[in-house]
């Protein structure tokens, strides 16, 4: 315990210039996922789909019926990017909105057939990125590698 502590006050200590872009995990983790989102363009807007719409669409087609509040968060969209996304996707039948039963307040959010079907021919695209993303890396790596990630979202939950 003692170690970890000396060893996080020593990353505090050190200024972005001594640790380098390249050993920033903030920095690496916006450009991979820069480069990704960058990889699909082509095919979201070929299916009419930002960034924000494919987020949410992919959310949606796992945990379907969720509060729009959760939504904005595991689709990593703003609350006012979001409201405007969902009521695109509902202008296109992808997705419908209820009231919450339990709270009059909150709205759920529903992905349709439609939404569905749509979501899987972005699939294939989302898929190949995916495994290029991990290519070359041993599944024990990219096992590990995503347990840090979970702890690290654990870490920074606000």
């Amino acid at each position: 315990m003692i170690g970890e502590t000396a060893a996080s006050e020593a990353l505090q200590a050190r200024r972005l210039g001594e640790i380098g872009l390249d050993n920033f995990p903030p920095y690496l983790m916006n450009r991979i996922m820069g480069r990704y989102n960058g990889r699909l363009r082509g095919q979201m807007a070929s299916l009419g789909f930002t960034t924000a719409k494919m987020r949410s669409l992919s959310v949606l087609t796992l945990i379907d019926g969720i509060l729009i509040r959760d939504l904005s968060s595991y689709a990593v969209v703003e609350q006012s990017t979001l409201s405007r996304t969902l009521d695109s996707l509902a202008a296109d039948g992808l997705v419908t909105r209820e009231p919450d039963k339990d709270d009059s307040r909150a709205t759920r959010v529903y992905v349709t057939d439609e939404g569905r079907d749509a979501f899987e021919r972005l699939w294939p695209s989302m898929s190949d990125s995916y495994q290029q993303m991990f290519d070359g890396i041993p599944d024990a790596e990219r096992q590990a590698f995503v347990a840090t990630l979970h702890k690290i979202l654990t870490n920074v939950k606000f």
